[in-house]
């Protein structure tokens, strides 16, 4: 990276996609953005560890500990909270967006530096470009949450992995790229749960890829190498994440490395059967704002629920009664759950295709093409011209943006124009068969997406192929 940073020092043109990309970024810090719960729930959990030595939410003596965030965002907010508070207590968050700024340009500067070296020079600058710009993943340095640091984490991932997969082409092991690999991937996984499919991609990518070497070595050698290339990277990964499954064994008596899939504690009831239940209809992010979000909070509308939501109409029938028990205490006691699980039952029963193939594709094509509103504070119903032709606007140019990305980085796929497809292609698969199975639907999810749809985007407009002889086809 350092050679394509001196390479590109005198280059203006590349300059200029830099500043543009920083100023642009300290612009969503200077404009403050929508502060999600999350970040209050991160920064009391660090605040916990730091002055009582407990990962626990609550405050004073009501502190419990809990295992259902990763400790990385917490000790990274506390960290800046120790330094800096004290000094700025009402800007203080202003110095954790200014580190978020840095990671997100580093980011960009890490797909260039794989671009450049693995597809072409013109491709590097499509790449830069293309990063510094692109809103979706340059809003998150201006609020507390994971996605800039995650962002951070895959886009070095895939540097490293380009780095380690070059040096094995030419006959050589790089272990620096590897270590660099393992470290990126424990990073994501300590950020988020999901983190972990980047060390599923690059360990299977390094294996996969050291197999198909050219010219190809004898099946044992190439077996050997691939695995200790694979190992290094999974055991580097694997150790920090050991840690956090010892600490939760020790407290808690089970057996968690990552978090829990409902964000639940040992001995805390998630209400599986209305998840269950959701999962069979909810496809779009309305329906995470008005139902999924309305659980604990307050009533849910029936109007609120599409027709996908009923088979018959002694479904629906049976369904708004479930409902109306709900909003009688806006709770959802076991008995009530038992009855939504036995209503998804029969729903899967009748339609399996819909419940495991078709709405999860409509799922993830509305969590990949919406327009990203969430992250600029625009109205979640943003289609009613009338209501706010402003916001409708603005929707609607974020969402051509969008498009545009999935669709050049889709047809680069397609024409075998990203290096190292079975591995990059393998991250994006992986996530979306993941956001497929969830009964919240947020377009937030995928803009982890984006490090390799911004590489592979820039690939096709660029107009290069692989510069790598060992690359098969996908």
């Amino acid at each position: 990276m350092l050679r394509t940073l001196r390479s590109i020092a005198p280059n203006r043109r590349y300059l200029f996609w830099i500043v543009a990309g920083i100023v642009l970024r300290a612009l969503f810090i200077i404009f403050p953005r929508p502060v999600d719960d999350d970040t209050w729930d991160y920064l009391q959990l660090g605040h916990n560890l730091f002055h009582y030595g407990v990962y626990a939410t609550g405050t004073g003596d009501s502190i419990s500990p809990t295992l259902f965030r990763l400790p990385a965002y917490p000790i990274f907010l506390v960290t800046f909270e120790q330094l800096f508070a004290h000094h700025w207590p009402n800007t203080w968050f202003n110095s954790v967006f200014i580190t978020q700024l840095i990671a997100g340009v580093t980011a960009a500067l890490l797909l260039a530096s794989f671009a450049r070296r693995h597809i072409s020079p013109r491709a590097g600058e499509f790449t830069l470009a293309l990063a510094m710009l692109c809103p979706f993943t340059a809003v998150y340095v201006g609020i507390a949450m994971t996605e800039c640091l995650t962002i951070f984490a895959i886009s070095l991932g895939i540097y490293a992995a380009g780095r380690a997969l070059s040096a094995h082409a030419v006959g050589s092991r790089d272990i620096s790229a590897l270590l660099l690999a393992g470290l990126a991937s424990a990073l994501a996984a300590l950020l988020r749960p999901d983190g972990v499919l980047l060390l599923a991609s690059l360990a299977g990518g390094l294996f996969y890829y050291s197999l198909r070497a050219h010219p190809p070595l004898p099946f044992p050698q190439a077996f050997r190498r691939g695995l200790a290339a694979a190992s290094i990277v999974s055991i580097v990964a694997l150790l920090p994440l050991a840690v956090w499954a010892l600490r939760n064994w020790e407290q808690f008596h089970v057996f968690q490395p990552l978090a829990p899939r409902y964000l639940n504690d040992p001995g805390d009831r998630p209400n599986v059967g209305f998840y269950h239940w959701m999962r069979t209809w909810s496809v779009e992010y309305e329906s995470t704002a008005t139902v999924f979000w309305q659980v604990g909070a307050g009533p849910i509308d029936p109007d609120d629920l599409p027709a996908r939501a009923f088979d018959s109409p002694r479904q629906r029938a049976q369904t708004l009664a479930l409902i109306a028990e709900y909003n009688q205490n806006h709770s959802i006691s076991p008995q009530l759950d038992n009855r939504f699980a036995a209503l998804a039952a029969e729903r899967i029963h009748a339609h399996p295709f819909s419940y495991f193939v078709v709405v999860p594709a409509l799922r993830v094509a509305d969590m990949l093409l919406r327009p990203r509103t969430e992250e600029f504070g625009l109205e979640v119903f943003w289609w009613p011209w009338g209501d706010h032709p402003g916001q409708t606007a603005w929707a609607i140019l974020l969402g051509l943006i969008n498009l545009f990305y999935v669709v050049v980085a889709a047809w680069a796929f397609l024409r075998g124009r990203v290096p190292w497809p079975w591995m990059l292609g393998a991250y994006l698969l992986l996530r979306l068969l993941m956001l497929g199975s969830i009964e919240n639907p947020e377009p937030r999810y995928t803009v982890e997406c984006f490090p390799i749809l911004i590489v592979a985007a820039a690939a096709a407009l660029s107009g290069s192929r692989n510069r790598q002889p060992h690359l098969p086809r996908p």
